[in-house]
């Protein structure tokens, strides 16, 4: 067979899916070389993808040791639909955050109902100490069985 993978998407429906999803799986390297993966909320903006993690989570540590990280945007929660995503491979910086600043309830927004952004960031605040990771982009994949014309054809018949 010579099959290898679905479609890529365009530039423009890489950037819509980017900014309209709500999560990401970031992944990080640990020190034992095993990789750390897990669901996150997340902005982009500016071509950037942005975290806010405890300063002392796993996620940080693993930053703060090896700035290489990968991050998984897709629609696989979306069962109406074929999946479609973007996985981007890029360094990540660390940065001390306030939960109340706001900068943080910028991402919060995207998450929790306007009347409720305040206190969520207060009640973050008395947890931890909080840093934004800041990821820039150096090579970006996707992908988009929608478009997979292959992929298709080969559900079609085996329904």
């Amino acid at each position: 067979m010579a099959y290898t993978q679905s479609p890529r998407m365009t530039k423009e429906e890489i950037e819509s899916l980017l900014k309209e999803a709500k999560t990401a799986r970031f992944c990080s390297l640990n020190e034992d070389g095993t990789i750390h993966a897990v669901p996150v909320w997340y902005k982009y903006e500016k071509g950037r993808i942005m975290i806010g993690t405890p300063e002392r989570s796993r996620k940080a540590k693993n930053v703060r040791r090896n700035k290489n990280v990968t991050i998984l945007i897709d629609t696989s929660d979306d069962e109406e639909r074929q999946p479609k995503g973007v996985i981007v491979y890029g360094k990540a910086d660390l940065q001390k955050l306030s939960p109340m600043e706001p900068e943080a309830f910028s991402l919060f927004r995207r998450y929790i109902p306007e009347n409720e952004i305040e206190s969520y960031g207060r009640a973050l605040s008395k947890i931890a100490d909080w840093v934004w990771i800041t990821v820039e982009p150096e090579r970006v994949g996707s992908f988009d069985y929608e478009k997979d014309k292959v992929f298709q054809k080969a559900l079609k018949e085996a329904r």
